[in-house]
Parts: C-alpha cells; structure tokens; sequence
C-alpha cells in the first residue's frame, strides 16, 4: 500500500477522534471508527470535476458545493456557489446546519484532496450522509474544466465527447471569446463571480 495513503488514513483517524471534543450541545449519532475506516477506502466518496460542472451548469439544486480553504484563498478564486467554511471552522455548531439537509449532497472542495478529504471524515464521523469530495480539488479543475486537453486522434470516441464537454464547460466557466474563428483559438477572459456570503463563523 502507498505510504502516503497510509499516512492519509492515520490523520483522517486521529482527525475524526476530534470530533469526540466537538460542543456537547450537538447532538449527532457518531460512526464508530471501524465503519468509518471502511467507508474511508470506497471510492464512491469521490466526485470528479465534469460531474461537478455539470451540476453547476444544469443549476442543480442538490448541489451544495463547500471550499473548506481559508477565507483568502475563497477570496481570489472559488467555484459558482461554493460556500466558504474553512476547515478550522468545519465543526462549529452553525457551520453544521449546512449538512444533512434532505436531498441535498454536500460537496468538498480545496485546492487538492487532503483538506477535503479531512471535512470528509470530520462530518462523516458525525453521521452524516450525501457527503463527496471533488476528486483532484481545484487543481484538477484547473486542469480538466478550465484548460482542457485536446484528445490524440486515435483517442476512443468518448475522449472526444468528454473534450467537448469541457471545452463547453470552460466557455461557460470563464466568458471565453472565439478570437478566431478560422485557427480556433480562443482568448480566456475571465469574469469573476460574485461571492455569497461565508458561512457564520467561517472566517
């Protein structure tokens, strides 16, 4: 097994043990740590970023996208709709209002997998279900939706669906122009979106 796979694991552990502190207060039904060291190594618990964009793009009210970075990093570049509830901030008792809400799945981003996959385990360890992680982070989506990369010609036909699209995603996401129309390329502009609101006590 990769050792830094283990090493993950053994933090997400010790990192849900934390949760036995959380304020007396909040009554949730805990996972005991044998089910939860079960449900860590399932990769169902992943998302990948086309399904997110398509979510976003489709306006699909189940998404409840959550960026668990810090408040400056929100700030210079966050996803449409996220909610910013930094990582230290996850398990305060009006942050987890934001989780198990009917129909809704909860969706953890950060810059990569390791802060994600901590809020994974924190609220999972709390008992709480419909929660994914963003596989990749905000790099990956950086990578697949933002600059996507033209399939080789002897690429299957489904690479060429799925450039398209992200090429289509990525002419949503940042306001892109066709500059010219006979060579293809184009030029990025990017539009900022307007932050809502972070979440009480998250910054």
């Amino acid at each position: 097994m990769n050792r830094n796979y283990i090493f993950l694991t053994i933090l997400m552990l010790v990192l849900a043990t934390g949760t036995l502190f959380v304020n007396k207060t909040i009554k949730l039904k805990q996972v005991e740590p044998q089910q939860l060291l079960m449900e860590i190594v399932q990769p169902t618990r992943y998302v990948n970023t086309d399904l997110v964009a398509k979510m976003i793009i489709q306006n699909d009210p189940s998404l409840e996208l959550i960026d668990v970075r810090s408040a400056n990093e929100f700030g210079k570049f966050s996803l449409t709709n996220a909610i910013n509830i930094p990582l230290d901030s996850l398990i305060n008792e009006s942050s987890l209002d934001y989780f198990g809400i009917p129909g809704t799945k909860v969706v953890f981003i950060s810059n990569d997998d390791i802060e994600a996959d901590q809020a994974w385990v924190l609220t999972k360890r709390l008992g709480f279900n419909s929660i994914y992680v963003m596989k990749g982070g905000l790099n990956r989506w950086m990578e697949t939706i933002i600059q996507p990369q033209k399939p080789s010609d002897d690429s299957p036909l489904t690479a060429f669906e799925t450039y398209e699209f992200r090429n289509g995603a990525r002419l949503y996401f940042t306001g892109a122009k066709i500059d010219n129309e006979e060579t293809g390329k184009v030029k990025v502009v990017v539009r900022r979106k307007k932050k809502s609101a972070a979440a009480s006590g998250g910054c």
